[in-house]
């Protein structure tokens, strides 16, 4: 028997501000990442390859499985909900804290990755400590924004959404501009976009990683005007948007700029550079279209901290995360108690990193290559709940339904999880190039985390029997 109980928003006073157009900006927003594009072009011609199979065998299944579970079970909380309702409370709790501690540990590195593109544009000569100071700002800006209204909040990753679709769009249109004036920095060929086995297999888990985050607006299912209607049709039309502009930026950067001139960190403005100049319009167009990337940062920690944030308060309320979690605002209903937790744990990390970043940079960054496995780990659990529900709870109305029966259920499913195990298997394994040290690093982080909820969620349990 599922649990029914899990989520109760008619008992919290939850606002419903969520209109259809607020979740496809949420969406995109959430799942559009800008300083990823980079990193997957890096990949070189074969990217388009890995883009279209990732698309069509990974990212459309997973958002049918989401559509329909998103529409069912409009529960408060999202990822945490369904799985409390397919395999209890211990296993929503374990879900929940893996979703809140991912984000509240790759925060850190987007902010200061944020001071470091800001310094490259403006200030060259900033400091390390005066580039923390704004890392730690803007933790506790995004703190704030968490906090307030939900209908003024959602303006801030609504804009982000705006702002990333126009960066796509000059970066993507300009490199085929650029290419016709130039030429074809790199052929796109069927023989240069054929797959091979090695190191462009280490980038295949960033693609992944880029196309996560239909379930994310599920976590203010309570928010929404009309969850049944709006979520299938959000992740159908944020799907179609999302996909098509990854590969159009990517194509552009790709017949513009020659593979050993894409820089991983500052390849965005870096490209933006090259399209358009330096100096005059051209060099003005890049400050601002800089500025609209350096504002997309902060849109989408605010995107993700608002699902995490409500999925660890739903979960605390429930009693299956400590209270620490569980304090809602007193008026706006947002998850007070929660965004200031992550506020203190991202703010600790980014102190850590300002003593360590002189002679220990790739600790730091291990750090966050483990949290990138923690955070993947919840959606084997999400698909597992989707096949649970559908034989558990076949009475529940499902306004959509994924096609193809119980048959067509099992095998999504079970190719959508073979993606999640292929991306954590290569987070760690780098093919012609492993490193133990890394790999034991990395493994040891997340069964440190995985500890760490394990003890929490059992004291919950506790708290809450007692």
């Amino acid at each position: 028997m599922s649990d029914t109980t899990a989520g109760a928003p008619q008992q919290r006073g939850y606002k419903k501000v969520l209109r259809g157009l607020d979740l496809t900006l949420f969406t995109v927003c959430a799942i559009l990442v800008i300083d990823q594009l980079a990193a997957s072009a890096a990949i070189g011609p074969q990217s388009v390859f890995w883009w279209i199979f990732t698309m069509v065998f990974f990212f459309i299944p997973y958002g049918l499985i989401t559509a329909e579970l998103g529409s069912a079970y409009p529960d408060q909380g999202g990822i945490y909900a369904w799985v409390r309702r397919a395999f209890g409370a211990r296993w929503g709790g374990r879900t929940a804290w893996l979703w809140w501690i991912n984000v509240a540990l790759w925060q850190p590195s987007v902010f200061i990755l944020f001071a470091g593109i800001f310094a490259a544009l403006f200030m060259p000569d900033l400091g390390l400590w005066t580039q923390i100071a704004i890392a730690v700002a803007l933790t506790w800006l995004t703190v704030w924004i968490n906090v307030v209204r939900l209908d003024i909040g959602k303006w801030v990753p609504n804009l982000g959404a705006i702002f990333k679709v126009a960066i796509m769009l000059v970066i993507g249109i300009g490199g085929f501009v650029y290419a016709a004036n130039h030429g074809v920095a790199n052929e796109l060929t069927l023989s240069s976009m054929t797959p091979s086995w090695g190191a462009s297999l280490a980038f295949l888990p960033v693609i992944v990683y880029n196309f996560m985050g239909f379930e994310l607006m599920s976590g203010a299912s309570a928010e929404m005007k009309n969850p049944a209607r709006d979520v299938p049709v959000t992740i159908a039309v944020s799907g179609i948007l999302i996909a098509a502009f990854y590969l159009f930026a990517t194509i552009g950067i790709l017949i513009a700029l020659p593979l050993d001139e894409i820089d991983l960190v500052s390849g965005i403005v870096d490209t933006l550079r090259v399209l358009l100049g330096e100096g005059g319009t051209g060099g003005a167009l890049v400050i601002a279209l800089g500025l609209m990337a350096l504002y997309s940062f902060l849109a989408n920690m605010v995107t993700w901290t608002m699902g995490a944030n409500r999925s660890a308060a739903e979960a605390a309320l429930d009693g299956n995360l400590p209270p620490m979690f569980s304090r809602l605002h007193a008026v706006h209903k947002t998850p007070a108690s929660a965004a200031i937790v992550t506020g203190v744990v991202t703010t600790v990390v980014i102190v850590i990193y300002g003593f360590l970043a002189a002679d220990a940079e790739d600790l730091f960054w291990t750090l966050f290559a483990f949290s990138s496995i923690v955070f993947l780990l919840p959606y084997l659990a999400m698909f597992a709940a989707f096949l649970k529900l559908r034989n558990s709870d076949p009475s529940t109305p499902r306004p959509y339904r994924v096609p193809g029966g119980k048959g067509g259920a099992v095998v999504l499913a079970v190719i959508c999880m073979l993606f999640i195990l292929q991306a954590v298997v290569f987070f760690i394994y780098t093919p012609g190039e492993f490193d133990m040290i890394y790999a034991a690093s990395v493994v040891a982080g997340v069964v440190v985390t995985l500890i760490v909820g394990e003890g929490l969620v059992r004291w919950a349990e506790r708290k809450r029997a007692g």
